[in-house]
């Protein structure tokens, strides 16, 4: 009998403290994931990264609780930063940022305080082309009235490296337009009551935004705001009647110069709403997140979501988006100064 009582302990012993035993059990049992977004709550990041970020717990080992967390501001380089210098590289902190941020590391803002290729690089679910929308009630009715325009219109944007600043600076290199872009909103909500006010008259989004929530809807209902650009190649299918970037460079025979640096200012169109990590997130962990949030994007309920908001599923994985990152940032010193050049506030 003692014998037998002595066998059961040992076993109990080893089970409680065997560190091959315990290894077994799921990292991510018991913890919490931080979802960070570096915009507003109910911005097309925070609403992307709120639908994913629900389905997460089904896909990861140990059903971890995933909370998001907004950190707005300065076109999400605050919570670039943060991911970057702050964040431990545990793999329970993620982050939803812009996907051009890499701009300010690019023409060596010292408020970008990070290095884009050396992120970890989880996915994104969509590719990101953009639009200008000017209020109708505007004296800007066409781009050649705003070419020929002796007051440039408005337009707003939450800091440098977004696509509400460099996309005008963008038209004013290709195209010849003049724009007055007004920096310092701290997400897409403050620069819409900007534009109801009258604060500002234009404002460069993604094309699924402004096809996909409110007040864009709704503006587009009332007749409110007329949609002036978009950076397709191919004209978007919810925009057949509005000129492509491309289209009208044709038109105003830009250089080639001036197409080269087009071409690398819209590549973040690539990265649409990436998904990163600090650098060094453990191989394991980095697998195993990167397929939970492919999963993720299969579920029903993420499905029927980019339905309903009219949008496009398109994911990149985090592997291409890597290798991405790690082109966008060796570019020769001529694009590096033209950029330098046409992101200058």
């Amino acid at each position: 009998m003692v014998t037998i009582k002595r066998l059961v302990f040992t076993i109990v012993f080893l089970t409680v403290c065997s560190p091959e035993i315990r290894a077994q059990a799921p990292f991510y049992q018991g913890k919490t994931i931080r979802v960070v977004v570096g915009y507003l709550a109910g911005d097309g990041y925070d609403i992307w990264a709120r639908m994913i970020a629900r389905q997460l717990p089904k896909h990861i080992p140990g059903s971890p609780n995933v909370i998001v967390q907004n950190m707005p501001g300065a076109g999400a380089r605050i919570a670039a930063n943060y991911l970057y210098t702050v964040a431990k590289p545990d793999g329970l902190t993620l982050g939803a940022v812009g996907p051009s941020l890499y701009f300010d590391q690019l023409i060596g803002n010292p408020e970008a305080r990070f290095d884009w290729a050396k992120f970890t690089w989880i996915g994104t679910p969509e590719q990101t082309e953009f639009l200008l929308f000017m209020r109708a009630d505007t004296p800007y009715k066409t781009i050649e009235d705003i070419r020929n325009a002796k007051e440039p219109p408005k337009c707003a944007a939450t800091g440098t490296g977004t696509s509400g600043h460099y996309m005008p600076k963008l038209y004013e290199e290709t195209l010849g337009l003049k724009f007055t872009v007004v920096l310092g909103y701290k997400g897409g909500g403050e620069q819409d009551l900007a534009v109801e006010r009258g604060e500002v008259q234009c404002r460069s989004l993604s094309i699924s935004t402004f096809y996909g929530r409110e007040p864009f809807v709704s503006w587009i209902k009332k007749g409110f705001v007329r949609v002036l650009i978009q950076t397709s190649k191919k004209r978007d299918p919810r925009a057949p009647d509005v000129p492509t970037i491309f289209e009208l460079m044709d038109q105003h025979k830009t250089p080639e110069a001036s197409r080269r640096l087009a071409r690398v200012i819209l590549a973040p169109a690539v990265f649409g709403r990436p998904w990163i990590a600090p650098p060094g997130v453990p191989s394991d962990r980095l697998k195993v997140l990167r397929e939970a949030w492919s999963q993720s994007l299969k579920e029903p309920e993420v499905m029927e979501e980019v339905k309903k908001r009219r949008s496009i599923l398109e994911p990149v994985s985090g592997e291409e988006l890597q290798a991405l990152a790690q082109e966008v940032m060796s570019q020769p010193p001529e694009v590096v100064e033209r950029m330098k050049k046409l992101l200058g506030e």
